[in-house]
């Protein structure tokens, strides 16, 4: 039967390598030594024999406390993980016949999601007869590609789908 895997480095008997690369805790380099003997010096020191970089040959051990080891890598990939922006699709719907007011209130809030990092998709709602006019739509678009060109660049250029014209943008 085989022993379960076990994430993270090998430490102590779980390291296969005969002879290994040993820096001792203070940082200083002991040279290559039998696996065994290692790991008796690191338990005269109080610490375990920690395989730090496994494909080197031979591989590199450091003296360290592996719990110890652990936590502090655990909070790493954890503050990392927080820090992490993802970047999120947010949608504006507009009309083809939309307001001088209404497009500019409508920019703002394009600005502003550009700013933050996410994409913006721009969605033009065609209605009626106002469908035989899809060039008024197209001006739209142009329009607010070029309010937006300084910030944003375009992702997906303006396509139909059904009544509805659209256009992604995403940040500089």
């Amino acid at each position: 039967m085989t022993p379960p895997v076990k994430s993270g480095p090998r430490y102590n008997n779980l390291i296969t390598a005969e002879k290994v690369r040993v820096i001792d805790d203070d940082g200083e380099n002991l040279g290559v030594l039998y696996t065994r003997e290692a790991i008796a010096q690191a338990a005269e020191v109080g610490l375990d024999l920690v395989e730090v970089s496994p494909n080197a040959d031979p591989p590199v051990c450091k003296f360290l406390d592996i719990g110890k080891f652990k936590y502090e890598a655990q909070k790493k990939a954890n503050l990392a993980r927080k820090s992490q922006k993802t970047q999120e699709i947010k949608e504006i719907k507009m009309r083809p016949n939309i307001d001088d007011h209404d497009y500019m209130v409508k920019m703002k809030k394009v600005a502003e999601f550009i700013e933050e990092g996410d994409k913006v998709k721009i969605t033009l709602r065609f209605r009626g007869r106002e469908l035989a006019h899809q060039q008024l739509g197209m001006q739209l678009l142009q329009r607010v590609q070029a309010d937006t060109a300084e910030t944003a660049k375009i992702e997906a250029h303006p396509r139909m789908e059904g009544r509805q014209m659209l256009m992604v943008l995403s940040p500089k």
